[in-house]
């Protein structure tokens, strides 16, 4: 990688003569074993010396065998692992003086001045008092000869970042914390396996969540499987509630709906500041309806098992940043917190982010609900306006209707493009809703552009896509085709059906297809409708976005089949896998499940490679398989290259492991495009689907005509994509993303994800270049984000 001057590499900076600490504290959450996984070997790769500091700030104090130095193999295998490996304790003693005293000696003792805590905010406030008060404890320590001047000198300084390590995500400044997304396929596989059985029986479920002062995850799994109601401490329900809810449910069970879903956060409050139990509003079911009607308290549940593959890429991404952080860390820097923004990561100071939590706390303790949900931050605000808009349908009455514009005659028509991709329906589902609630009428077109020209379409209501966000695949039914050669047809049918907007969901055939309507506008008046697209499609190549509805479900599909895969040579020592993975001729999958599920190497289109690299990979697994890790993974994208395909590499990798290790090979194959969608494709079509109607709003507004009686749209900017791009969801015209694309290979020319390549080759223990120019930057927490920067971060 050519080295320019604007650009950052992390070779600079050394951690030679440094030592750094890492501890996990307070409740676990999975994803802590990656961040620490992943802090070890990135201090180890720079030179430093790397401790753990076994149970929390209990081992700090106690000291002995609890502190620990820790190698390259001590961390392996514990990335698939949920909760924390190095353990985790709550602890009185570090509250008091003396407590820091001993955990001051304990660490000087070692050498160690760099902290890297992973915890919620009490541990990092703790961390954060032991940094101001480390000097002076020194000073006492040398006061009672426990150590000289020398080491009072070399070791003036401690250095602390943390790492937000908290299944509630109840951390400001971050839109995720590490095991967030877990806790929530924790939560949605129950409620997935709730709704079945409540089917069957027309039962109402309970299910109370974890989140005793964040209702992060009650209101994102509520978005999540389309719940009828949900209790949340941020937004206590008005007064006569009791009666509402009771209304809706027989609402909902009057248009055939054969189960009711409630969801209740345990810290969930009416607006009396009066605690709202899951056996309270089953009693009241049962009394005021006679449903039949059961609770689920999910409990521990939510903390346990694998860390979903979202999790393992923050906390790695988050553990490399972090130990960064500690490089680059001066006695002016404040102690700061590495987290997540968008697609990015960022360095807050730890104590401002500290300060904003405890204001939301302090905000709903004075019951000023609406500013403890604005000092959450904007990816909450988001998740509850969204809930808001798709929960409950509005009378009649209350649809918008505006007599000049005709408001109500507009008719909107959505269809899915491409392979079906997990997410898709949440996202129809959504669409539809949001479009009704909007006023217009919803059309549904089957099988994609083909199903279009043979007139498959018809009005889709509000019921209709009751119970559609956890079906995986496409219910609308979707095609590859193009629209070119039906063009004809289709404008017929967008003149019978009276289509005013279109709403495309699907890959990079939809993109291509809205190219191609646009084109045909001169020829076609029909054409001269808003037009929108979501970018869904597992492959991710879609540009114009970071990412897209059905990859994060792929990926997690690629990461379970590689930690069994992984498991399965447990008994079989000195073992290679090469797994082939989905994306046409883009390598995000092979990429970032290769981070996920800890590939020694992955092989992709956009990142060339020879023979001379093949051989590196054999002989670096050679090395390896003389230590204790005796098992490799490799993974190859389905059209990396043209001629070492999947069985060359096998066989090479056969041949020339002989003696050594021997190989297997796995293709994965549409395995990673079925499956219920995750939480994060629910959320974020949910919440991409719904942006997108409101702007097909907007544009209807703008470009009706009056004396025509009719829309017209024929500006570049009436065809767009809607897309994440770092930190916003933005809107860009199909025609300013041609020069962004490189058709022959279906792919964007410049893709953010090649940035975690090298994460994956460092946690692999390759040699390799860094760039870092993103990073060091530390920024503060911004209290009120514009409404045109809202994030989608789930």
């Amino acid at each position: 990688m050519a080295q320019s001057d604007h650009k950052k590499f992390f070779e600079n900076l050394s951690g030679a003569g440094k030592a750094i600490g890492v501890l996990t504290s307070g409740g676990d959450a999975q994803g802590m074993n990656a961040a620490v996984r992943a802090v070890v070997r990135m201090g180890i790769y720079v030179g430093a010396k790397v401790y753990f500091v076994h149970e929390g700030y209990q081992g700090m104090v106690d000291g002995g065998d609890n502190i620990e130095e820790a190698t390259w193999e001590s961390v392996s295998s514990m990335l698939q692992v949920g909760g924390t490996v190095i353990g985790s304790a709550r602890c009185k003693e570090f509250r008091t003086h003396e407590g820091r005293l001993k955990a001051a000696y304990n660490l000087v003792q070692r050498g160690i001045t760099n902290l890297c805590v992973i915890g919620g905010d009490g541990s990092l406030t703790g961390a954060n008092l032991f940094r101001e008060e480390w000097s002076g404890l020194l000073d006492e320590l040398l006061q009672a000869g426990k150590i000289d001047n020398e080491a009072v000198l070399k070791y003036s300084h401690l250095n602390i970042v943390g790492m937000v390590g908290s299944i509630d995500n109840d951390f400001c400044g971050t839109d995720m914390t590490i095991g967030t997304d877990s806790a929530l396929h924790r939560i949605i596989e129950v409620v997935d396996a709730i709704m079945t059985t409540a089917q069957s029986h027309q039962r109402t479920f309970v299910l109370e969540v974890m989140g005793r002062h964040c209702g992060y995850l009650a209101l994102v799994s509520a978005l999540a499987c389309g719940a009828d109601w949900v209790f949340i401490p941020e937004m206590p329900p008005a007064d006569g509630w009791e009666e509402l809810m009771c209304t809706k449910l027989s609402e909902n069970r009057a248009r055939k709906k054969r189960l009711n879903i409630i969801i209740v956060s345990e810290g969930a409050i009416d607006s009396n500041n009066k605690s709202i139990t899951s056996e309270h509003i089953k009693d009241l079911v049962v009394k005021c309806l006679g449903f039949d009607t059961r609770v689920t308290i999910l409990g521990h549940v939510q903390r346990g098992g694998t860390p979903s593959a979202f999790d393992r890429i923050l906390a790695s991404r988050m553990g490399v940043e972090a130990v960064l952080a500690l490089l680059e860390a001066s006695p002016d820097t404040p102690a700061c917190v590495v987290s997540l923004c968008g697609n990015q990561s960022v360095r807050l100071p730890l104590m401002e982010c500290v300060q904003m939590t405890q204001e939301v706390q302090k905000a709903m303790d004075e019951g000023k609900f609406e500013e403890a949900v604005r000092l959450r931050g904007r990816s909450f605000e988001n998740n509850l306006n969204t809930y808001k808009l798709l929960a409950h349908r509005k009378p009649q009455s209350e649809l918008p209707h505006d007599e000049a514009l005709c408001r109500s005659s507009f008719n909107v028509a959505v269809l899915n493009v491409g392979a079906p991709a997990a997410g898709m329906n949440a996202a129809v589902r959504s669409a539809v809703r949001v479009g009704i609630t909007e006023g217009h009428k919803m059309f549904a077109v089957n099988d994609g552009f083909e199903g279009f020209s043979r007139g498959q379409i018809k009005e889709i209501n509000w019921g209709d896509v009751g119970g559609w966000t956890g079906q995986g695949g496409s219910l609308l039914g979707t095609k590859r085709t193009l629209p070119a050669k039906y063009i004809e047809k289709i404008a017929e049918q967008m003149r019978i059906n009276n289509i005013n907007a279109l709403l495309v969901i699907g890959g990079f055939e939809a993109y291509l297809g809205l190219s191609e309507l646009l084109a045909a506008r001169g020829k076609y008046d029909e054409f001269c409708v808003p037009m929108v697209m979501v970018p869904a499609t597992v492959s991710n190549n879609v540009p114009g976005s970071d990412f897209s509805i059905g990859a994060d479900t792929a990926l997690n599909a690629i990461t379970d089949t590689c930690d069994r895969i992984k498991q399965s040579a447990s008994g079989t020592k000195r073992r290679v896998f090469i797994i082939e993975t989905m994306g046409g001729y883009c390598g995000y999958l092979a990429s970032v499940g290769g981070l996920a599920a800890g590939a020694d190497a992955a092989y992709i289109f956009e990142e060339p490679f020879d023979i001379r690299d093949l051989q590196s990979n054999v002989e670096h697994l050679t090395e390896k398989m003389k230590t204790s890790i005796q098992r490799g993974l490799v993974l190859r994208n389905e059209n990396s290259n043209e001629n070492y395909t999947t069985d060359f590499i096998y066989q090479l990798y056969s041949e020339e492991g002989k003696g050594v290790f021997d190989c297997r090979k796995n293709v994965l194959g549409h395995m990673q495009q079925g499956g219920s969608p995750s939480p994060f494709d629910r959320n974020f079509g949910t919440k991409i689907a719904a942006k997108a109607m409101l702007w097909i709003s907007r544009k209807l507004k703008e470009t009706y005509r009056q004396d025509e009686g009719r829309v017209f749209a024929n500006t570049e900017d009436s065809v767009c994509l809607l897309g994440m791009h770092r930190r916003a969801l933005i809107f860009q015209p199909v025609v300013q993303l041609k020069e962004e694309t490189d058709f022959v290979h279906r792919i964007p020319n410049e893709q953010w994800w090649l940035k975690l390549r090298p994460l994956m080759k460092i946690l692999a223990k390759y040699k390799t270049s860094y760039d870092v120019s993103d990073s060091g930057q530390l920024e503060h927490v911004v209290r009120n984000r514009s409404k045109e920067t809202e994030n989608v971060a789930i």
